[in-house]
């Protein structure tokens, strides 16, 4: 009987010990499944993934026109070159969210894109355009394009302390609205000399960095694109 005992005593040990194990294994794969969303190494689900549109258009304000440098060495221009499709630089200076849903269809909605890369808020920052409405604004852009059938990627403008206050607003957008989202294109750069034209504007190395950073962003839902049209 003892024995007995015992066996039984070593059978619920055994069994705790392998719930133990399991319950391991399982918060190890919850943690390594955060640490890659954290890393982004695991791509969100984005909207209009399997666009049928033609070409990126870049639609923005001075950053996207690509004020302080020749036309060519502007981040549309350099994007271009990297992607094998047309893209269109629709960056006017000075342009505020306001400016951008009045020109929004003619300059971009009807030439069917596939991609649309929304990048605005500085003036509007500048010029005192309320915060809400310029995130509106943004919300607006964004449906209208899906509506459409494009993806789009927000491109956000922050850089350490300028802009900051937007900066979590625009992740939160992308989050709702399922769109990519492009973070802190300046960071590092309006604080150094050696990458911008005056005091805001980056010159050619500085928008080289800006197209580094928005092909890193795009270039895996591109890759998904042209994947779902073979």
């Amino acid at each position: 009987m003892r024995k007995n005992k015992e066996s039984h005593g070593c059978k619920v040990k055994v069994s705790e010990c392998q719930s133990v194990r399991v319950s391991q294994i399982f918060l190890v794969m919850f943690l390594c499944v955060g640490v890659l969303i954290a890393c982004g190494c695991v791509k969100k689900e984005i909207k209009n993934v399997n666009s049928q549109g033609s070409g990126i258009i870049c639609f923005g304000d001075s950053i996207t026109l690509g004020y302080g440098v020749e036309k060519g060495e502007d981040y549309p221009s350099l994007l271009g070159k990297k992607v094998d499709m047309p893209v269109i630089n629709a960056g006017i200076d000075g342009d505020t969210t306001v400016d951008g849903m009045l020109r929004i269809k003619a300059e971009v909605l009807d030439k069917n894109p596939m991609l649309v890369l929304i990048e605005f808020g500085g003036n509007d920052f500048l010029r005192k355009v309320p915060k809400e409405t310029t995130l509106e604004n943004l919300r607006k852009m964004i449906d209208m394009c899906h509506e459409k059938g494009a993806m789009v990627a927000l491109v956000d403008i922050s850089a350490g302390m300028f802009f900051k206050e937007y900066r979590g607003e625009y992740a939160k957008i992308c989050r709702q609205k399922n769109v990519i989202f492009v973070p802190s294109i300046l960071n590092g750069i309006i604080t150094n000399p050696m990458l911008k034209s005056d005091f805001f504007h980056p010159n050619v190395k500085g928008y080289q960095v800006v197209c580094e950073r928005i092909y890193k962003k795009i270039e895996p839902y591109l890759r998904e694109n042209k994947e779902t049209r073979l």
